[in-house]
């Protein structure tokens, strides 16, 4: 199995499961403490908008419910977001449809003069275009990378394609996004 390490102080994933396996419902409690905030950033940066929290909740649930089938042959982190990218093609499909990501004044990480609110919600505003424009493969491996600082194989697994094939999408997203910003 690989050791799939948290980076900071504690127990690693690997040993979280063991003991979660062996009844400790604690170490289930301090999976999702450790992997449900990137999993709602990704969730509301797919396009899963006010649905992210019940998104990243799903995954949990499979996850938990699979866990047996589990092997470690990628970190937890990798298979989480699989199964979450699964639930979101599965939620797009059913409407039919793609939501747009909003972002609210207070999600802004600015706290400076009312002149950086304005070029913050502005770059903000341009950012989110910028990545809606992108196919919907483009964007999760842009954020992916982004966001959430996945390797490309930890990407490629992700998604269901090669580490180049993720490569080239991410660099084809960060092009695109580029000329639009600088447009």
């Amino acid at each position: 199995m690989t050791d799939t390490s948290h980076g900071g102080d504690g127990p690693s994933d690997l040993d979280l499961i063991d003991r979660w396996r062996r009844g400790d419902e604690r170490a289930a409690a301090a999976l999702v403490a450790r992997h449900a905030p990137a999993l709602s950033r990704f969730a509301a940066a797919s396009g899963a908008g006010a649905d992210a929290a019940e998104v990243v909740q799903d995954t949990f649930v499979r996850a938990f419910g699979a866990l047996d089938t589990f092997r470690g042959g990628s970190s937890l982190r990798t298979w989480l977001f699989t199964i979450a990218r699964r639930l979101l093609l599965d939620r797009r499909r059913a409407r039919g449809r793609r939501e747009l990501v909003e972002v609210h004044d207070d999600d802004l990480a600015t706290e400076h003069d009312a002149l950086d609110g304005v070029v913050a919600a502005e770059t903000a505003r341009r950012l989110r275009c910028a990545v809606d424009r992108l196919t919907p493969t483009q964007r999760e491996v842009f954020v992916l990378r982004v966001s959430e600082g996945l390797s490309y194989r930890e990407i490629a697994e992700t998604v269901g394609t090669t580490e180049g094939a993720a490569r080239v999408h991410y660099h084809n997203a960060l092009r695109s996004v580029k000329e639009y910003l600088d447009a």
